[in-house]
């Protein structure tokens, strides 16, 4: 289940004694960043893509309403729907009104972080319809109550084991000597349950990598052929996404596409890269009857003008969380949040408030990793210092933060001093330190000493060290 956003501290001390999470995050962390960098390797210009990638989608944003108000005329044009809505309840309630009226009662899904967004899932089964989760990883997270903790790879956090478990939970019918040994035997197992849930489903419900402006289609990329199988199939096909999805033509999807897949899991394209236009017409073989698009802003239209502007470039490719130091230690349900790692901990507090999510732009390193590695160049360091200076301007941050940080400004706005004072504390702490070479306990420093020691300062501060080099470079 979804952990609380207050709780993050305690949610990352747990996440961190997890010895199963670890073992996880250790076997499958690594795995992102290799075949990503292997990919990237063997392109020559794929810097040249990411600048592509970014003006793109600066582009489509600076002109946000002109694009979406083109998409929803080409989706009507194609004979679809498109249904605006403000909030996560609108959405729900747009949903809902589509099968009520379509008399459905079952619905596949494709993977969408939109639809867990808004809490659809639950919405659906309190008001009698049965959504039923196709991609692998999120089937597993259905059938364990749980919600997903990375945005492409939901069951990041589970090993083989924590899948067998919960099939003989679940499937009544397994026999007790069936064996899993490989992922493919997972696969076997759950394709056999879900194609059933497939031909009897009466809507299907995807989200959108991308929506093209000029043809009113949307797009998704998947491993398995799930979302394929969930918008040809049923009567009715449900896109539920959100407003910065937008593009200008299929010729910007195809740059896009080219960045994502490789970013994200390494692949040069996805196994399946899905255009869909509209119901079925009257040659089509197979198809929809109904094709809805319920296109979400919640909050999102809020941070166009504003410090958080470029979020909107972000294609949910999750490499920021694949590099994250902080997302690798402690996964992604640990967060509190639908999303999770560098890119939750901007978007996170625009959709929740900083009041409530306060605790996820301060658990970064702030080491870069996530800036350099994103393929539409979000600078995420830089915007989780906008949140920080949010939370601090309002009086959120702990009080002992907003007096430590009061006092070093003091003496930073006074040189001389500063340098002074830094200089006797290295000086100082070093001399009680010569011994142990270490402190386990230091006054104001409890938070640090609470999991590990304070190193003793070995000499001088580095302005000292630094003034003395250039002093001798000069003579």
């Amino acid at each position: 289940m979804l952990q609380s956003l207050a709780a993050f501290k305690e949610n990352a001390t747990s996440a961190i004694g997890n010895a199963g999470l670890q073992r996880a995050l250790a076997r499958a962390k690594p795995h992102f960043a290799k075949k990503r960098q292997a990919a990237i390797d063997l392109l020559p210009e794929f810097e040249a893509l990411r600048e592509a990638a970014k003006n793109i989608k600066d582009h489509t944003i600076a002109h946000l309403d002109f694009y979406l108000e083109t998409y929803a005329a080409a989706v009507e044009a194609a004979g679809g729907t498109v249904h605006w809505c403000s909030t996560a309840q609108d959405a729900r309630a747009a949903v809902l009104k589509i099968c009520r009226a379509a008399g459905v009662r079952t619905v596949t899904k494709g993977k969408s972080m939109v639809t867990e967004e808004i809490a659809l899932n639950p919405f659906l089964e309190a008001n009698g319809i049965t959504p039923v989760e196709t991609d692998l990883g999120e089937y597993i997270l259905q059938l364990r109550g749980e919600t997903p903790s990375h945005i492409i790879a939901p069951a990041f956090h589970l090993n083989r084991e924590d899948w067998e478990e919960s099939f003989r939970k679940s499937h009544a019918d397994l026999p007790a000597d069936r064996v899993f040994r490989e992922r493919r035997d997972l696969l076997t197992e759950a394709r056999g349950k879900l194609r059933e849930k497939f031909l009897a489903a009466d809507a299907g419900i995807t989200g959108a990598n991308f929506l093209i402006a000029e043809s009113g289609t949307s797009v998704i990329v998947t491993n398995e052929g799930n979302g394929d199988l969930t918008q040809t199939l049923p009567r009715v096909h449900i896109v539920v996404t959100s407003i910065e999805k937008v593009v200008p033509t299929i010729e910007d999807t195809l740059t896009l596409l080219r960045v994502l897949a490789r970013s994200a899991t390494g692949q040069e394209m996805s196994v399946y890269t899905t255009f869909s236009t509209g119901p079925r017409r009257a040659a089509d073989t197979d198809g929809p009857q109904e094709y809805h698009v319920v296109l979400l802003d919640n909050g999102r239209s809020a941070m166009a003008g504003t410090e958080f502007q470029d979020m909107l470039r972000c294609i949910r490719c999750a490499a920021c969380m694949n590099h994250c130091p902080v997302y690798g230690a402690i996964g992604g349900h640990a967060y509190g949040s639908i999303y999770p790692g560098p890119m939750g901990a901007v978007l996170t507090p625009m959709l929740s408030g900083i009041e409530a999510a306060g605790n996820l732009p301060n658990a970064s390193t702030f080491c870069g990793k996530c800036e350099s590695v994103c393929p539409v160049k979000i600078p995420l360091p830089n915007l989780m210092r906008h949140w920080r200076e949010r939370e601090f301007e309002r009086h959120l941050s702990p009080p002992a933060q907003r007096y430590g940080l009061a006092i070093w400004a003091w003496f930073a706005k006074r040189p001389a001093l500063y340098r002074a004072a830094t200089r006797a504390a290295a000086l100082g702490l070093g001399f009680m330190g010569r011994k142990q070479g270490r402190f386990a306990w230091l006054p104001f420093a409890g938070a640090w000493t609470k999991t590990r020691d304070f190193p003793a300062p070995e000499g001088d501060t580095f302005f000292a060290h630094y003034a003395a080099r250039q002093k001798a470079r000069s003579q």
